[in-house]
């Protein structure tokens, strides 16, 4: 009997492929068997060693495939409203949005991003029923007690107090995405209105699809908190922003990420990143988390912010 197959979508550069490695082994290690497991990795210059390094993660019933993108539409650029946490440019973030068109034959995918650890059964989190929804997602719990930051996804992305999600964990109804033209929407407004963001990918996807979530259990995207009480049986725990356990140490949830990343082709790569984490790198950190939070209090002041066009009756979301 021909097993179920389930398509599961990483997208990274090379510097993340060490991270991806490591979320690889996990998800091996939890997945039930009862299923077959599509990885499609679409990257941007992944160098042939690391390449050979995740392929050999390859076993029956898990299988790899790479696709790569190097070209995205002239609207994305290198512009500051584009950047990822502030601070640095990647084509990467944007992928996710065009994966329901680049892929016409699934009809419900996952989307992970590299930077996690899969402590569950990865199938159980395929067979929710998005019913009429176009994703899945948790509410980013990594900017909850950030004041100026839930205020920003209030007042400059219109969504009310704990429903702007993270987008680092997707449940992907392809088929309804195709339907709604989440890609090209996507396209117009960015072309239109370059609307400053602090998380550009993030930041659209919970505008245009305001309304047509489907609200996850946190297991499903645990991420580290200082300060509040750990996620109760996280099945998915994501690094998010600057808590990286290959930068500092002390991170919630460190302990998981290192016993999979031992287990890696990468793991000597990933110790020796951490030994050299310097201090100058540490300051850019809190630099750039500065900066994020100062963006936050003034994006809302912009003339041309989500809530706004939308208020004027423009169509933001699908």
């Amino acid at each position: 009997m021909q097993k179920t197959e389930i398509p599961i979508f990483f997208t990274i550069d090379d510097s993340y492929a060490p991270y991806l490695g490591t979320a690889l082994v996990s998800m091996k290690e939890n997945a039930s068997r009862e299923y077959s497991y599509q990885i499609i990795i679409v990257e941007q210059d992944l160098s042939r060693e690391n390449r050979k390094r995740l392929q050999a993660e390859e076993e029956p019933g898990f299988s790899l495939r790479f696709v790569r993108m190097n070209a995205m539409p002239g609207e994305i650029t290198d512009r500051e409203e584009n950047r990822l946490r502030c601070d640095y440019f990647t084509l990467t973030i944007y992928y996710r949005l065009f994966i329901a068109d680049m892929f016409p034959e699934y009809d419900k995918a996952i989307y992970i991003d590299s930077d996690v650890v899969i402590l569950g059964d990865i199938s159980k989190l395929y067979q929710i029923d998005l019913g009429e929804c176009l994703i899945g997602a948790c509410p980013d719990d990594s900017i909850a007690d950030v004041p100026e930051l839930v205020s920003y996804t209030e007042e400059a992305v219109g969504m009310e107090r704990g429903k702007y999600i993270n987008s680092g964990v997707l449940l992907l109804n392809l088929k309804k995405m195709r339907e709604a033209g989440l890609g090209s929407h996507f396209l117009r407004l960015i072309d239109r209105y370059h609307f400053d963001c602090i998380a550009p990918d993030q930041d659209y996807l919970n505008a245009m699809c305001r309304g047509k979530i489907l609200y996850l259990d946190q297991k499903w995207d645990a991420m580290p908190a200082k300060g509040r009480q750990p996620v109760r049986d996280p099945q998915i725990i994501h690094f998010n922003l600057f808590e990286k356990p290959w930068c500092y140490s002390g991170v919630e949830y460190e302990d998981h990420f290192w016993h999979y990343a031992e287990k890696t082709a990468f793991y000597r790569e990933i110790r020796t990143y951490k030994e050299n984490y310097s201090e100058d790198q540490q300051r850019s950190d809190r630099g750039c988390l500065n900066l994020l939070i100062e963006k936050a209090c003034t994006i809302p002041e912009a003339e041309t912010t989500f809530r706004k066009m939308k208020e004027r009756g423009a169509r933001i979301e699908l």
